[in-house]
């Protein structure tokens, strides 16, 4: 449909309202599942391992499903079948998460709910781009950041504030391992996760394909999964000039992002809090503290995106969306960094602002600078592929960063945060080398993680 119809604020407010659902699902994850492992017993150098479904899962599914959305077309639509399916399936993870008794359960149904909320968001970041006209996607993918931000920051402070809000008492409840405020966080999740997508898919219709003939021969012609991964190796072959070049900055991006989701708790627990591991039962302890701690530390830097977004809509009416994305990594290199001599936890506040400027350009920039490369037609495939560059980093992390916190850096976890640190600095220089075509027309893009 080349003249889609201009949409009314409140309309593209629909459509991205699902959004908010999806962050509380990552918000909790990101905040709260190495705290969850070291309750059940877990080591820190088997945290990056244990944390690989996060990864794995994204670089199945995403690419799947994107192929798969843009080659259906049902009742529901196009990109919504899959939003409802992911929505049920990660709600359900949500729901029996903070039950998990071991070890081993913890970690199986982080792959449900890692698979599930990929199969809900993917479709997501197509979805712009299928209902708005291009002079319109601006304000639709600022929109879908604004909820981005708004229910990441819920989520990531919830056991927080209703601990120290609300009067839930610290500790674990009916002989289970996990604490109480989150278990009630989880489940609050899980129904906002639902509602908010089911919002998203009763209140926005979606448009049929333009050419209804061409579109049946497309799919006709897909061959399943054969299908599937000779356009995968194609795609692959034929990526943009520019995606390649936003490539390496993606993987050196996605390392110290991983290695700070993985090692904050563990990390802060030892130098903020004063924890010993050797000690189980009093790390338990100080690992409850700092994974609440960590909540508001992710809660402050997801505030400052939602915040910094609307400095970055209008930076890049004048700024270079290459030089804003450079700065804005090097800032975050500099709050990951300056972690190693912060010994209060007020302090830590300061570091993750930075991170979260950071994290503001991370879910725009290159989005805005890749955006005109891709072809409509393969929107979703192209995503899916896009996607890649975020979570190979994010395995070798978990292959490789728990053997070198356990050996080479002597069981000191805020060591994978000063690697992350670095990473940053050589994913901003890596910007350099990136093509300035296209920056002009680009929008101001939001994506997922």
């Amino acid at each position: 449909m080349n003249d889609k119809p201009r949409l009314s604020f409140w309309q593209i407010w629909n459509m991205s309202f699902g959004f908010l659902g999806i962050q509380f699902g990552w918000g909790l994850q990101m905040a709260n599942m190495s705290a969850i492992y070291s309750f059940l017993g877990a080591k820190e150098e088997e945290l990056s391992l244990l944390w690989i479904a996060a990864p794995l899962t994204g670089l199945i599914v995403q690419p799947i499903v994107g192929y798969m959305s843009d080659r259906t077309w049902t009742r529901l639509g196009r990109r919504r079948p899959y939003f409802l399916v992911g929505a049920i399936l990660a709600s359900i993870a949500l729901v029996l998460m903070p039950h998990s008794s071991v070890l081993w359960m913890a970690v199986g149904l982080l792959w449900v709910l890692d698979a599930s909320i990929n199969i809900t968001m993917e479709p997501f970041r197509a979805f712009v781009a299928d209902k708005l006209p291009a002079d319109q996607r601006a304000k639709g993918f600022s929109v879908q950041s604004l909820f981005i931000g708004l229910g990441a920051v819920v989520a990531s402070a919830m056991p927080w504030m209703l601990t120290n809000w609300f009067g839930v008492e610290s500790g674990a409840s009916g002989g289970g391992s996990i604490p109480t405020a989150v278990v009630i966080s989880f489940h609050t999740g899980a129904v906002a996760l639902f509602i908010a997508v089911v919002y998203t898919i009763v209140t926005t219709p979606e448009y049929p394909p333009e050419d209804m003939e061409a579109f049946r021969k497309m799919k006709a012609s897909s061959r399943g999964v054969g299908g599937f991964l000779v356009e995968l190796v194609e795609g692959l072959g034929s990526m943009p000039k520019t995606m390649r070049q936003l490539a390496v900055v993606q993987f050196f991006t996605w390392i110290a992002l991983f290695c700070m989701w993985i090692y904050w708790s563990p990390a802060i627990g030892r130098q903020v809090f004063g924890g010993d591991p050797a000690d189980e039962e009093a790390w338990k302890l100080v690992m409850e503290k700092a994974g609440a701690w960590t909540g508001i530390c992710f809660a402050t830097y997801n505030l400052v995106c939602f915040i910094f977004s609307f400095v970055l809509l209008a930076l890049s009416r004048t700024v270079s969306p290459r030089m804003i994305h450079l700065t804005c990594l090097l800032i975050g290199a500099a709050g990951l960094l300056s972690a190693r001599v912060i010994d209060n936890q007020q302090a830590l506040l300061g570091s993750m602002a930075a991170v979260g400027i950071a994290w503001a350009s991370i879910l725009s920039m290159p989005y805005a600078i890749l955006s005109s490369a891709l072809p409509p037609a393969k929107m979703g495939f192209y995503m899916g592929v896009f996607n890649f560059f975020l979570v190979i980093p994010q395995v070798l992390v978990s292959l490789v960063m728990g053997k070198l916190v356990g050996t080479i850096f002597g069981g000191d976890s805020m060591m994978a945060i000063m690697v992350g640190g670095v990473c940053l600095i050589i994913a901003a220089l890596a910007m350099l080398r990136v093509d300035h075509e296209g920056e002009a027309a680009a929008p101001v893009a939001g994506g997922g993680h």
